[in-house]
């Protein structure tokens, strides 16, 4: 199955929007979010940055066509770090590689120092982000715990001062 991974433009913040409630769905189970008086859950509150500031980068997913889902990365100059903010794979297509090979390739989009993190409590996301920095890394990066989040530190590319 082939899959596109593309730099979204603003035109399809709305897109984002709509994928968004299904991804808080799913992930209400871990965090007991609930839906407001409209029966949805509300906005991602950082979304409008994601064409406004630089460091950040909205990417959409579609496999055959049809979006599987989305990835927002951000960009941090004070740290020098990139992070996963949000990732999303809707569940028709999960369990194929598609969320790993997306992660892959959007760790070469971005060479540098990377972190991500999850929630504790979400057991099938510390599954697949192990695994997949297993992967990506041949097992060289950093996973530690701290108040309820796990989080990983790795390189994609050359680390600082490497040869």
């Amino acid at each position: 199955m082939s899959y596109q991974l593309s730099l979204a433009d603003v035109s399809k913040k709305t897109v984002f929007e709509n994928l968004m409630q299904f991804y808080f769905y799913d992930f209400s189970e871990f965090n007991d979010a609930a839906v407001n008086e409209n029966g949805l859950f509300d906005p991602y509150a950082y979304l409008h940055k994601y064409w406004v500031e630089e460091e950040r980068f909205p990417y959409l997913i579609r496999q055959n066509g049809e979006y599987a889902g989305f990835a927002l990365v951000r960009f941090d100059l004070s740290e020098n770090v990139f992070s996963i903010a949000e990732f999303f794979i809707l569940k028709k297509f999960r369990r194929n590689s598609l969320g790993t090979d997306v992660a892959h390739d959007l760790f070469r989009l971005h060479p540098g120092k990377w972190e991500v993190t999850q929630i504790e409590r979400n057991v099938p996301a510390k599954r697949f982000w192990e695994k997949t920095f297993s992967m990506f890394a041949d097992g060289e990066y950093t996973n530690n715990s701290s108040d309820g989040l796990q989080i990983q530190t790795f390189y994609s590319g050359k680390k600082e001062g490497a040869l």
